[in-house]
């Protein structure tokens, strides 16, 4: 999954796979200690318990799977998955290391999700004529194969000292199926969702063993500091180039490479140096956006810039996968600008309704439009979707009502963006920081309530959320009979949190909303710090477990670039001070 966008020189290639191959074999040996620890403390406390009750049966069945693989599938959610199928595939006398602990835990997951893709077809034949079914199972097809591809990357990746891109990665996987679900409620299929979801049961559970598994590593390898030990601090692991570490490139993710920063950064005229230009008047090679994307190469380590001229692009388009590191450029968030009208309501599950979908990694947008003109009674209908990692967005503007803001999954980062909406319309389960954005809450449909964001974790062990970190708060048109909440749990784990974020007096005292009932569920993890306006004050707010209001500076700093979206330099430019890491 990894690229690099420049050469290295010979001589610090060699340095550098010299440094890895000496990285692995430390953590190899550091981890299969780490192993060991574990099957010792389990032999002890199963000596311990002695003969009392053991649900699984593991500790007195001669068959039980090896001491290796039960301590690892004790640290997982699905143990009783993790054991059946993972325990016939390693040699019961063995202690196994980590690494092949974990690349079998992901191996096995892809095996059952192709198989459970397989499956869908099957499911479709009562409903061919049933147009809405149709459609929510093709968008499953699409989603399932999307996880299938992150695993195959992690499992292919399998570096242990990757572990936050392993832990993106296979979060996307496990989002992905849980999307493909969400698209039958979403078109009243209940039927047809149960079906699809005990179809998908062991997969899921599978994709959130791996995804524990690794968790439990990079914990270890950060209570052990491993990073340091092996110093890895001036090499940047996602994409196998030297990081940027002067200062004053203090300002971006890590993961942004030297040409991104100065794309986001300058102000040099990119449209003098596209590779494609596309004009509606005929001035350019392509008439569509869509035209100009066919002729992106696929899977390129190049950047390829696309200059949209100004005017209203009606189409609904796609950067597919194999087209890497795409630069859309255009005039002018209120001059280019991408338009459509996909809905829930007219029969599209809301991850294909996107005016502008992003799947291939390393995109940037810059000053661009994206609207969804479907209005408030068709509900959901999103202006742009992404599940692209490492997909960047500057000056650009995003317009609907419900459903706006798509930040699916993997890693995202908006700067100086506005965003417009209604109902859950900054949603998803990336890890994404918006920062220096405006956002602004439209006049709802009668009836209805804003909520800005809506985040979807649904595993302990994802490492996603939303970050609003120096954005400001703004009405659009007279929401005085409107209540304005900053979010609601889309799910178990939802993490949102607002970090200096300016906010106006038209967000309800009581700042959070819950999905359904009274309340909220404990295991979610809302925060607010160093907020302020008139709607920044917490006294009012809901009496939630898992809302926190008061945040030290090192909670606070989990939700900055440099943390959250592993960001090795921090944001210069902010309209408030900071201490370090805010």
């Amino acid at each position: 999954m990894a690229s690099s966008y420049g050469k290295i020189n010979e001589a610090e290639q060699a340095r550098l796979d010299a440094g890895r191959k000496s990285r692995k074999r430390f953590i190899t040996i550091a981890l299969s200690s780490v192993v060991l620890v574990c099957v010792i403390v389990a032999a002890v406390v199963g000596t311990q318990v002695g003969n009392g009750s053991n649900k699984d049966g593991a500790g007195e069945d001669p068959k039980s799977p090896s001491t290796s693989v039960k301590a690892v599938c004790d640290l997982t959610l699905y143990k009783e998955s993790c054991y059946n199928s993972m325990s016939h595939k390693v040699n019961p006398n063995q202690v196994v290391q980590p690494q092949k602990l974990f690349k079998l835990a992901i191996q096995v997951a892809m095996d059952e999700l192709g198989k459970a893709s397989d499956r869908l077809s099957s499911h479709l034949k009562p409903y061919n004529n049933n147009s809405a079914a149709v459609a929510a199972l093709d968008s499953c097809h699409d989603l399932l194969a999307l996880a299938i591809d992150h695993l195959n990357g992690s499992y292919a990746s399998g570096n242990l000292d990757s572990s936050d891109d392993l832990r993106t990665w296979l979060s996307t996987a496990g989002t992905c199926q849980e999307t493909c679900l969400d698209g039958f409620d979403e078109l009243a299929l209940g039927p047809l969702k149960d079906t699809v979801k005990s179809n998908l049961k062991i997969s899921q559970e599978l994709t959130s063993n791996s995804l524990a598994i690794i968790t439990w590593i990079s914990k270890i390898m950060g209570s052990i500091k491993l990073r340091r030990l092996m110093g890895v601090e001036y090499h940047d692991k996602t994409n196998n180039v030297p990081k940027w570490p002067h200062q004053n490139d203090r300002k971006l993710p890590n993961w942004l490479k030297p040409k991104d920063r100065k794309l986001i950064q300058s102000s040099a005229d990119l449209r003098k140096i596209a590779d494609a230009v596309v004009a509606k008047d005929g001035s350019g090679k392509y008439k569509t956006i869509k035209d100009a994307l066919k002729d992106v190469p696929d899977k390129s380590d190049r950047r390829y810039v696309i200059y949209a001229k100004k005017g209203i692009y009606e189409e609904n388009v796609r950067v597919e996968k194999p087209k890497w590191n795409v630069v859309m450029v255009g005039d002018g968030k209120d001059v280019t600008i991408v338009t459509g009208k996909l809905n829930v309501v007219d029969g599209t599950p809301t991850f294909q309704s996107a005016t502008f979908a992003v799947f291939g990694k390393g995109f940037v947008a810059r000053d661009m439009g994206f609207r969804n003109t479907a209005g408030p009674s068709k509900h959901q209908a999103v202006a742009l979707m992404s599940t692209a990692d490492h997909s960047a967005f500057y000056r650009c503007k995003f317009e609907a009502f419900q459903d706006t803001l798509y930040a699916h999954s993997n890693r995202q980062f908006y700067r100086e963006c506005d965003v417009y909406g209604t109902v859950d319309f900054i949603f998803g389960n990336s890890a994404v920081v918006l920062q220096n954005c405006n956002i602004l809450p439209r006049v709802p449909m009668k009836g209805q309530q804003n909520t800005i964001t809506a985040q979807g974790r649904a595993d302990p062990n994802q490492n996603t959320g939303i970050s609003i970190h120096n954005c400001t708060l703004w009405p659009s048109g007279n929401l005085s009979s409107v209540r304005t909440f900053l979010g609601r749990p889309w799910k178990n784990y939802s993490t949102t949190a607002y970090v200096k974020t300016m906010m106006n007096s038209f967000i309800d005292p009581k700042g959070w909303l819950p999905w359904t009932g009274d309340s909220a569920p404990s295991t979610i993890y809302y925060s607010e710090y160093g907020n302020f306006g008139p709607g920044a004050s917490t006294k009012g707010r809901v009496k939630w477990k898992g809302l926190r209001t008061n945040l030290s500076i090192k909670e606070a700093e989990k939700f900055t670039v440099k943390s959250f979206l592993g960001g090795e330099h921090w944001i210069k430019k902010a309209d408030v001070s900071y201490k370090p890491g805010l």
